[in-house]
């Protein structure tokens, strides 16, 4: 029962990260001839998600709501294999949900904050999101790793979060995140469907690698 709870939460937090966050993207239209406020109110979104989140499914299931730091966790020893394919499932299915409310509320054709290849280069992109994707990842690795920096983990998070954002918007949209990517691009289709791959990998590859990193340099104490 516990588990069934932990899936829950992370389902209600993918939906709320897309349909908040992708959903400001669609909005304000990141691509416009100006979109230097666009991003800026995007890379917020996105961080304020997490931090709302954080701070109120946190004490449930951690708050993940990203496969790319489940994996990381499922690595770094801290969660079964179990709960990962739970997680990773509950992740998608609420992304996929938050982009179907998303749909409804501005129209299917919205674009729906879906991410796309930098200048179509998949091996710029790949490289772009592996490195957004270790910074964030390791700055979770290192906030949660120590119990006194419960108060202020969200925080640092979803500040974390807004910088990869602040950087990573321009080239690709910015994923980090295999089921943020997933919902978005199954109702963008045609390319944002086709190089969803590029976004799924990335991540994943970004949060374990982030995850072996930390483990080599953690104090042994951690």
């Amino acid at each position: 029962m516990e588990s069934i709870k932990k899936y829950i939460a992370e389902f209600i937090g993918t939906l709320v990260l897309v349909l908040f966050a992708c959903g400001t993207a669609a909005a304000v239209g990141c691509s416009t001839t100006d979109p230097n406020v666009a991003y800026l109110l995007t890379a917020l979104a996105f961080g304020l998600v997490i931090v709302a989140m954080a701070y109120s499914i946190g004490n449930v299931s951690g708050c993940h709501i990203n496969p790319a730091v489940s994996i990381a966790m499922l690595v770094s020893g801290k969660m079964s294999v179990k709960d990962f394919v739970g997680y990773v499932v509950a992740q998608c299915l609420g992304a996929i949900a938050g982009a179907a409310l998303l749909g409804y509320f501005l129209g299917f054709d919205c674009g729906f904050g879906a991410n796309g290849l930098y200048n179509g280069d998949v091996i710029k992109s790949l490289a772009i999101e592996v490195v957004l994707t270790f910074v964030f990842v390791l700055a979770i690795l290192g906030v949660t790793s120590k119990v006194e920096n419960g108060k202020v983990a969200g925080l640092v998070i979803g500040l974390t979060l807004t910088l990869v954002h602040i950087f990573g918007i321009h080239f690709t949209g910015t994923s980090v995140n295999p089921a943020r990517s997933l919902g978005p691009a199954i109702f963008a289709g045609g390319e944002a469907l086709s190089n969803v791959w590029v976004f799924i990998v990335a991540p994943l590859v970004g949060g374990v690698l982030a995850a072996l990193v930390y483990k080599a340099i953690a104090p042994k104490a951690e």
